[in-house]
């Protein structure tokens, strides 16, 4: 069976896990603090703050920043439903634009269409591990006065003009779910610019209790804290984070090389890599034309041990954020011919072929 994704554990995950169990301190300590510290330094950020799920990560964000009810923040029609929901949590109003058609990420011209008086932040989506076009974005903010939150949960490792994802907004939002490039099983990390708003990030997540004066809670906080656990996983995948961005790397050149006689004649297009971008390759995605649906090549790719996945389905097509009147054509004809490869640091050259084989056959 090849796995959709599958986590690569070669480091000294289970010796840091097996601390903590002999140490008996499974909340918030050392390896919390390690990981956190590892990681601000990976992605170049002055802070890097642990959570419960990057969930919680984008929830902390848009609270830190004072996002509330009423308020309007953008985001990509084409993501997973958490960043959303996190707009939704704090009783704030996702405004839905459409991708890119190139590199699918958000779309900065359908951003300046749709800001309003209301529109407090825009959330840029690395969507697959592909950069948003940060400087484009942050002008279109700089000029109506609104923030910019980086949502990197599939861009561990990607880069911006040379520049790390994550240090490329006053804040962003990192998931370690089970099949991210880094994991921790569940999991997520704030990274911030200054520490003002790092100190407010910090206070949220501990139930808003301040740190000098035990049981003294300023704010309404939550209970997004991250185990020694997960932490000391994390920390093992950071400390291996360069094996873990070039084994993604070259498994997504594998399936370009693979396929390009597909790409050639136009029955099958990649994610276009920018020039100004170096994408994590978080998951490799296969837009297909039209000669056989995705839900059939799915299926013939399942029937010889090939797991997949479709593309998110667009937000305003799903039951809570339905709306009839937006339109969103690139999200919705991805979400309609995408198919997401297997795509993980374990695979070899062969499983790549294998899969490049059958997806022939199928379309």
């Amino acid at each position: 069976m090849i796995h959709v994704s599958e986590p690569c554990l070669d480091g000294r995950e289970a010796e840091y896990v097996n601390d903590v169990l002999v140490r008996k301190q499974l909340t918030h300590h050392r390896y919390v603090s390690l990981f956190e510290n590892a990681f601000a330094e990976l992605c170049g950020a002055r802070h890097a703050l642990a959570c419960a799920s990057g969930t919680a990560a984008l929830h902390l964000a848009l609270r830190a920043l004072n996002i509330t009810d009423g308020d309007e923040v953008i985001v990509p029609a084409l993501t997973f439903v958490a960043t959303a929901n996190a707009v939704t949590y704090c009783g704030a109003v996702p405004v839905f634009v459409d991708v890119d058609p190139d590199y699918w990420c958000i779309d900065p011209i359908n951003i300046e269409a749709a800001i309003t008086r209301r529109t407090k932040a825009i959330i840029a989506v690395h969507l697959y591990g592909h950069p948003c076009d940060m400087d484009v974005i942050h002008r279109i903010a700089d000029r109506h006065g609104v923030a910019v939150i980086e949502d990197a949960a599939e861009a561990h490792g990607a880069e911006y003009k040379g520049r790390m994802a994550g240090s490329l907004a006053r804040i962003g939002c990192f998931s370690f779910y089970g099949n991210k490039i880094l994991t921790s099983g569940e999991g997520g990390m704030v990274t911030v610019r200054d520490t003002p708003t790092a100190t407010r990030v910090a206070l949220l997540r501990g139930q808003g209790m301040e740190p000098n004066r035990r049981y003294w809670h300023t704010v309404v906080g939550f209970n997004y804290r991250m185990t020694e656990m997960q932490a000391a996983v994390g920390l093992a995948q950071v400390e291996r984070a360069a094996h873990h961005f070039e084994a993604r790397y070259i498994v997504a050149e594998w399936y370009r090389d693979c396929l390009q006689r597909e790409v050639d004649t136009g029955r099958v297009t990649f994610q276009a890599q920018q020039a100004w971008a170096k994408s994590a390759d978080w998951m490799v995605v296969a837009k297909l034309h039209r000669k056989a649906s995705v839900s059939e090549v799915e299926n013939a790719l399942a029937r010889d041990g090939i797991e997949t996945r479709p593309v998110f389905i667009p937000m305003h097509r799903l039951p809570p954020y339905h709306d009839h009147h937006l339109s969103c054509p690139v999200a919705e004809d991805l979400a309609t011919w995408g198919i997401c490869l297997p795509t993980h640091a374990a695979m070899s050259h062969n499983d790549v072929a294998r899969v490049c084989e059958r997806l022939r056959m199928a379309i």
